[in-house]
């Protein structure tokens, strides 16, 4: 809470409320006092949510693990591991801590979340007289497809991966851009503010007048020239574009993350899961006679074969649907149709879902199928051996083997017979195939008169039916987000523990990598010494979770805003790291949503462009109220130092000045804050990281405004002191109503609906003006006097002036080019 109260805005609110009390005016005062106690709740509640980030990291822990010691098996508490005990670890068990394996069954792990790997990974045991590799070792936090295994804990806690991503978090992120621009404008005004007041105070005091009234008018104006209400705005504004936000699916955590999202200059991504479907799709296949490509997304066994673009027709092409067959006989997939999940799901293998999937899409039902053709031998799939093979009776009574794996086993003269240049031509296929980023299977059959002793037994002489490209394709909205980034001026990058001609495949896909640029790090390059620029490229590949924050602070110290995009458990750092982390809420970790500023409830990256819009147009609002408010200070101070040169020896009273700052600064000031994005916000550059909130021609403005409503409100004055009539009165309403022009003037879209709430501030601010002059009571407590309706123009031509002021500096402000400062 002593941090959020150290602000300098804030502090100079405080001081101003210690002002408004020494001038009496109580109501000003609990305004100013209800507003920092607003941004200080706010801001202490965000520092709570902060640390809960490593929190989540313990709901990835399984809460009891079965443990063998001095060989006896019993369960116990995972926190209560330690090195050296051996874990029993089946299908679907979270791997508590790390790993070497000693015994592996059939065993496919999911590593995605810690890893990004798009596909799961085999695994097989230690051999004793080998060394522990990638391909033996469980990491706490991945989770068992399939199989079984034992394994020898190796390191648990904080030296586990998991502990090793939680330590990567305990860095608090620094202020937002929005923050340190405040905290800067705050400084300024501070200096800014007490200069003048203090001028004011010792000019007044040289023309003989009285000693208290001129302190009570320096108080008066020092809480005229600060823009109190700039917090309410703030706040208000992101408080408004989270709801809008919310109702786009885009769950804000942290309100600063809002008005942040409008200044990133850089989005990376995560790739699985993210920029792709994170479910494996087969999406080409090819037979010696045949290519085909096939349409559908997810698991749902729907979509169209198409040859040469042109749907296949039932009964052509016979030799797909025997090559889908197969792969789908030499399978232990199962795919779930649509129950408590509205979409088709898979249990097993993703990548032998994805298979199951494409057959259904030539009718071929993978149930009947096994039914009618059951199996009596297999051989599983290992990552040493890299094939599967299984024996299937067959209608005739004969039988049929199936062999199912990577091209460069399964394309070989020991297993396949076929012709030598169909085998080079499938092998040529099967190349260019993973050039593009797919996972190539090759499949291949054998009829059998009798069940062999060893399904490896049927390996040999196999005559081949074809190749299934499979991928983890990008989203649909994926590609329309990148473009969308780019026309907004905002650098897409994508980050990805996947392969590399997986990830440049799929960066090409979406537009990250055009013009003929396939640059492609992976981590091995970022480990070299000396290692590349990181902000050179924008597809990374095979990154670990220590890297990807590395790289997200690569940007940021280059002087970018960065945003950045992930679901899974090695995420999490560079959600942490970057300006604003985005998670996925419905397919991402835990870890991700607690680490991340904004939750995308919808999985669609396209929400990040709606954000990033919202965000430019919370930072829009604030920059225009500043523009109105700070105008209308400056003309308050420059009325108190010009008027006597005019005459007019005490142009305002203190209670005027107070009451046109809290009709001007308070309802149609905050009110300015609900505006609608105006039309472009997403067709220009992000503005510069280092620009001050002034920068861009903003004080320019402020200056240009501000000697508008001076001259009006002084050239009414002086008309009124010369013609005789109430003049201080007049001159009073003229400048209240010359503000309220310039704050209608200022709106982006005139006749917008989308914010009734500011033209009604507007007319209740007129009223409370005129009542100010009319009701009795106030009239007494503001010092004014009543004036004639004859003279009721003067107050609306200063409000048409000021409307029309606004207008052309709009006019002017949209001319004139975008600079760096």
């Amino acid at each position: 809470m002593t941090a959020q109260l150290r602000d300098p805005l804030i502090l100079v609110l405080l001081a101003a409320a210690v002002l408004t009390a020494l001038t009496g005016d109580a109501a000003d005062t609990a305004v100013i006092l209800f507003v920092v106690a607003v941004n200080t709740l706010v801001g202490v509640v965000q520092e709570i949510r902060a640390d809960r980030a490593v929190t989540a990291l313990s709901d990835l822990s399984v809460p009891t693990v079965r443990v063998l010691r001095e060989g006896t098996e019993g369960e116990v508490a995972s926190a209560d591991l330690v090195p050296g005990d051996i874990v029993r670890l089946d299908e679907g068990d979270i791997v508590p801590a790390d790993a070497v394996l000693y015994e592996a069954s059939g065993l496919l792990v999911d590593e995605a979340a810690l890893t990004g790997e798009s596909v799961p990974v085999d695994k097989s045991a230690l051999d004793p007289a080998g060394e522990t590799t990638a391909d033996n070792v469980l990491r706490a936090g991945t989770v068992i497809m399939r199989g079984r295994a034992l394994a020898e804990v190796t390191a648990t806690g904080a030296n586990s991966a998991l502990g090793r991503i939680a330590a990567l978090m305990r860095d608090r992120p620094g202020p937002t851009p929005l923050q340190r621009r405040l905290a800067h404008l705050g400084r300024v005004l501070a200096a800014v503010v007490v200069g003048l007041c203090l001028l004011v105070f010792v000019l007044g005091l040289v023309r003989g007048e009285p000693t208290e009234s001129m302190a009570v008018t320096a108080i008066s104006l020092a809480v005229a020239a600060v823009p109190e209400s700039l917090p309410a705005v703030v706040t208000l504004g992101l408080a408004l574009g989270a709801r809008r936000m919310a109702a786009r699916h885009a769950i804000v955590r942290n309100l600063p993350a809002v008005e942040t999202l409008g200044s990133v200059t850089v989005l990376a991504t995560d790739k699985t899961g993210t920029l792709t479907e994170g479910r494996m799709v087969a999406e080409r296949v090819w037979t010696a006679r045949t290519a085909a490509e096939l349409t559908g997304t997810g698991y749902a066994p729907e979509g169209r074969v198409l040859v040469d673009g042109r749907p296949l027709d039932e009964g052509s092409a016979p030799e797909i649907r025997e090559l889908l067959t197969a792969a789908s006989l030499c399978n232990d997939a199962t795919l779930v149709p649509p129950g408590t999940d509205p979409e088709w799901s898979a249990l097993g293998d993703p990548t032998e879902a994805a298979l199951l999937a494409a057959a259904g899409k030539v009718g071929i039902d993978d149930t009947t199928l096994r039914e009618e053709h059951p199996r009596v031998a297999e051989a599983p799939f290992d990552s040493d051996r890299k094939r599967m093979t299984t024996v299937h009776r067959d209608h005739d009574g004969r039988f049929r083997a199936v062999l199912k794996g990577a091209p460069e086993v399964v394309l070989s003269p020991r297993f396949v017979t076929t012709d030598p240049d169909r085998l080079h031509a499938a092998r040529y296929e099967a190349d260019l195939l993973a050039a593009d980023g797919y996972r190539v299977l090759a499949v291949a059959t054998r009829r059998l008169d009798v069940v062999p002793d060893r399904a490896e037994d049927a390996e040999e002489g196999m005559s081949l039916l074809g190749l299934i490209a499979i991928s983890d394709p990008p989203r649909e909205a994926a590609r329309a987000t990148i473009a969308a980034c780019r026309d907004a001026g905002i650098t897409p990058v994508m980050i990805t523990g996947d392969h590399p001609s997986t990830a440049r495949a799929v960066a090409t896909r979406l537009g990250i990598l055009r013009d003929g640029d396939t640059t492609v790090l992976t981590g091995a390059d970022l480990s070299n010494d000396p290692a590349p620029d990181p902000t050179a490229a924008r597809v990374f590949a095979r990154t670990t979770p220590e890297q990807k924050p590395a790289i997200i602070q690569a940007w940021r110290t280059r002087g970018d805003v960065t945003a950045m995009t992930g679901d899974g458990v090695n995420d999490g750092p560079a959600l942490h790291r970057a300006d604003i982390g985005v998670a996925m809420g419905g397919r991402g970790t835990e870890v991700a949503r607690q680490a991340a500023d904004l939750v995308l409830a919808d999985d669609e990256i396209g929400t990040v462009v709606v954000a990033v819009e919202e965000g430019r147009r919370v930072y829009d609002n604030i920059r225009r109220f500043l523009v109105y408010g700070l105008s209308g200070g400056a003309a308050e101070i420059a009325v108190m130092l010009l008027g006597p040169l005019l005459g007019l020896p005490l142009p305002l009273l203190a209670a005027q000045i107070l009451w046109i700052n809290l009709l001007t600064h308070g309802l149609t000031g905050v009110a300015l804050g609900a505006e609608p994005a105006g039309p472009g916000t997403m067709t220009r550059a992000p503005r510069p990281p280092e620009q001050s909130i002034l920068g861009d021609g903003l004080w320019q403005r402020v200056l240009r405004l501000g000697l508008c409503v001076t001259a009006v409100g002084l050239a009414a004055g002086a008309w009124g002191d010369h013609t005789g009539r109430a003049w201080q009165s007049l001159l009073f309403l003229t400048l209240l109503g010359a503000q309220l022009g310039v704050v209608t003037g200022l709106r982006t879209r005139l006749l917008t609906r989308d914010n009734p709430f500011l033209p009604i501030t507007v007319l209740a601010s007129a009223a409370l003006g005129l009542a100010g002059v009319y009701v009795p009571m106030l009239r007494d407590l503001l010092g004014t006097h009543a004036l004639p309706a004859g003279d009721l123009p003067i107050p609306l031509a200063g409000a048409v002036l000021g409307f029309l002021a606004a207008r052309a500096d709009r006019w002017i402000a949209a001319r004139r080019p975008r600079t760096r400062g």
